[in-house]
C-alpha cells in the first residue's frame, strides 16, 4: 500500500438503530478509536439519516468520522423522503456512501444516478464512497472485471481526484452471506479497478480502494493484506463495537 493512501475502515449501519443504542454504539467505537490513538488510519461510521446528527454530536472531538448512507442528487426540492448531501453535511457528516448494491437493487439506481449523487457530495463538501460490485450470476459468467469497469466508468464523475474519491468494491454475492472471495480474487479485482481508474482519475495511484462483503474481525487481516486494498466497508460487523474495532486494528 502506498504511504500516501491512508487506510479507511467504514461502517455501514444500513437500516438499523434507534437513538439510544446508536449513541451507545458510536460512543463505544469512538472510545476505541481514541484509545488506539490512530494517526495512520481513519475510522468512519455511517448511520441511518435519522441518527447522523445525534451520532455526530455524541462523538465530536473523538477522531471518529461520521457519514451518510445515501443522498439525493439535488440540493433541495420536491423529493419526499429523500435526504440531500447538504442536509447530511449540516447534520455533521463528512462522507456519504453512494451506489451501494442495495440501492442499485432495491431502488433501481443506475450508474448515471450514482454519478449524480457523487457530484452532489462534492457540491456539499462531502467525500463520496462510490460502491461497485458484481452479482453471483455475473461472476459465474466470467464478467466480473467487465462489470467493474462499466460501473466505474459510469459512476465516477468527471473531475475526480484521489482527494475527492473513495471506491468500495463489494461483490454483491458476498454481502451479508458470510461468503468472501479468496485473497487472490480480491487482489485481482482491486488491481483491475486501479488500472481502470488510471483512465479516469489523473492520480489514480492515490485513490483509496475499500473491500466490502462479509468482512469481520476473523478475516480482516487477510483481506486487508490483499494487493491494492486500502481499507474496508463493513456491514453487519459494524453494529458490534468490539468486532468493528477489531477490523480497524487489523489495518
Amino acid at each position: 500500500m502506498a504511504r500516501t493512501r491512508i487506510p479507511l475502515i467504514a461502517g455501514n449501519w444500513k437500516m438499523n438503530g434507534l437513538k439510544a443504542d446508536a449513541i451507545a454504539l458510536a460512543k463505544a467505537v469512538a472510545e476505541g478509536v481514541k484509545q488506539g490513538g490512530w494517526k495512520d488510519r481513519e475510522v468512519l461510521v455511517c448511520p441511518p439519516a435519522t441518527l447522523v446528527m445525534a451520532v455526530a454530536d455524541a462523538v465530536k472531538g473523538s477522531g471518529l468520522l461520521v457519514g451518510g448512507e445515501d443522498c439525493h442528487a439535488k440540493a433541495s426540492g420536491a423529493h419526499t423522503g429523500d435526504i440531500s448531501a447538504e442536509m447530511l453535511k449540516d447534520a455533521g457528516a463528512t462522507h456519504v456512501i453512494v451506489g451501494h448494491s442495495e440501492r442499485r437493487t432495491d431502488h433501481g439506481e443506475k450508474d448515471a444516478t450514482v454519478r449524480a449523487k457523487a457530484e452532489a457530495a462534492w457540491r456539499a463538501g462531502l467525500l463520496p464512497i462510490v460502491c461497485i460490485g458484481e452479482t453471483l450470476a455475473e461472476r459465474e459468467a466470467g464478467k466480473t472485471l467487465a462489470v467493474l469497469e462499466t460501473q466505474l466508468k459510469g459512476s465516477i464523475p468527471a473531475g475526480a481526484t484521489a482527494a475527492r474519491l473513495v471506491v468500495a468494491y463489494e461483490p454483491v454475492w458476498a454481502i451479508g452471506t458470510g461468503k468472501t472471495p479468496t485473497t487472490p480474487e480480491v487482489a485481482a479485482a482491486h488491481a483491475h479497478i486501479r488500472k481502470v481508474l488510471g483512465g479516469i482519475v489523473p492520480d489514480a495511484a492515490g485513490v483509496r480502494l475499500l473491500y466490502g462483503g462479509s468482512v469481520k474481525g476473523s478475516n480482516a487481516v487477510e483481506l486487508l493484506a490483499a494487493g491494492d486494498v486500502d481499507g474496508a466497508l463493513v456491514g453487519g460487523a459494524a453494529l458490534k463495537a468490539d468486532e468493528f474495532l477489531a477490523i480497524a486494528k487489523a489495518v
